[in-house]
């Protein structure tokens, strides 16, 4: 471990940065002021409080990225980027300032109580931004659809009886319909073009996630992940994009939690309680996996596009998911025979489903070192 000797907390905005370093002892820490949030000036305030290898710095992550670690670690600065939530807070405190937070977290960093992210490079904080823009894109899709949906209703419109929302059957209505007043006309042609607007705007990503799924320095481990039932490309993508670096997790138990899959629970004494999972983590995650965790309700087999998304792949890794299936399926079925509903089930299964996608990404992983290392 290094020996530092200046902590430096920084409370990071678009504009400026707030900055307060501690000197190591028990003393108070001291507020430096406010500078501009540009590199010039960045490097001209850490030449003045030390060099290089006295300094530890912090900041909390937020919208302004990593571009301030980067660009930190390049002056030879150690620096650490601190999950916000899992900053101590004293009770009553209902004041907060830029000074009092970069006071505050120089005091934390000094004392070793501030929890650090795990900071991305370059290329998978890229592939995080593709599958996130078509997280969007998709949350637009649903809404413009919703919109049309609800203007038809409006007017006494609906398909015929057994027609399926959004196939080809239905589209054709759609198309099909005509409207006497222009301003429904133009309304309708509006929100039937900000569908298609949409649509086209989710091919065009889904095409980069396929680009990168197959040729970029992510692809074995993301052809790897799709031997599992129910994790198809984007899925798989979203996984590698989001969890970065399977090995960091030293035990499954540990992404669990990191996806908020994990239950509450409050012991005390004798007595001990858990409730639902804690939703605390990574959302991006926990909402593909649990989509995932639904397709362990059929019988466990190997047809079709699993058995096509296997072909060629890493021997143990399809051996995991021949296993995952078994126990996955057996476990939804266990836990709905108990009058369980068919969410809770799934959310188990999920659960225990991250815990086979961290061994396969840890297998390739390592095997990947190894090629390198060779």
């Amino acid at each position: 471990m290094k020996d530092f000797t200046k902590f430096v907390g920084l409370d990071v905005s678009k504009d400026s940065i707030s900055v307060a370093v501690a000197d190591t002892g028990r003393g108070e820490p001291r507020f430096l002021g406010n500078i501009p949030h540009t590199p010039e000036a960045i490097r001209k305030l850490m030449k003045k409080i030390g060099s290089p290898e006295q300094l530890h710095v912090c900041y909390e992550a937020g919208p302004t990225g990593y571009g301030l670690f980067r660009f930190l670690l390049s002056l030879g600065i150690d620096c650490v980027v601190v999950a916000p939530t899992l900053i101590p807070r004293r009770a009553g405190d209902r004041i907060k300032t830029d000074r009092r937070d970069a006071l505050r977290l120089a005091q934390l960093l000094r004392a070793g109580e501030l929890t650090p992210v795990w900071t991305p490079d370059e290329d998978h904080e890229a592939l995080r931004d593709l599958v996130r823009a078509r997280h969007d894109a998709k949350e637009d899709l649903h809404r413009a659809r919703l919109r049309l949906v609800q203007f038809l209703l409006r007017h006494d419109l609906r398909p015929v009886k057994g027609t399926r929302n959004w196939s080809v059957k239905h589209r054709e209505w759609l198309d099909s319909l005509r409207f006497e007043k222009s301003s429904l006309r133009i309304v309708f042609q509006e929100y039937l073009h900000a569908i298609d607007e949409v649509t086209d705007r989710m091919k065009r990503i889904e095409a980069e996630i396929h680009e990168q799924a197959t040729s970029s320095v992510h692809a074995p481990v993301i052809q790897a992940l799709q031997t599992m039932r129910g994790v198809a490309e984007v899925t798989a993508t979203t996984l590698v994009a989001e969890i970065g670096q399977f090995s960091r997790f030293s035990s499954p138990r540990q992404l669990m939690s990191y996806a908020g899959l994990v239950p509450k629970e409050y012991s005390s004494g004798a007595s001990r309680w858990q409730g639902s999972i804690t939703k605390v983590g990574n959302a991006h995650i926990r909402h593909v996996i649990v989509e995932s965790a639904w397709s362990y309700r059929h019988a466990p087999s190997l047809k079709g596009q699993i058995r096509a998304r296997q072909e060629g792949q890493d021997p143990e890794a399809k051996r995991i998911a021949w296993k995952a299936q078994h126990r996955l399926h057996q476990k939804y079925h266990l836990i709905t025979a108990r009058g369980k509903a068919g969410k809770q089930a799934a959310v188990a299964v999920a659960r225990e489903l991250i815990g086979f996608i961290w061994a396969i990404g840890c297998e390739i992983e390592k095997k990947q070192s190894e090629a390198l290392v060779a």
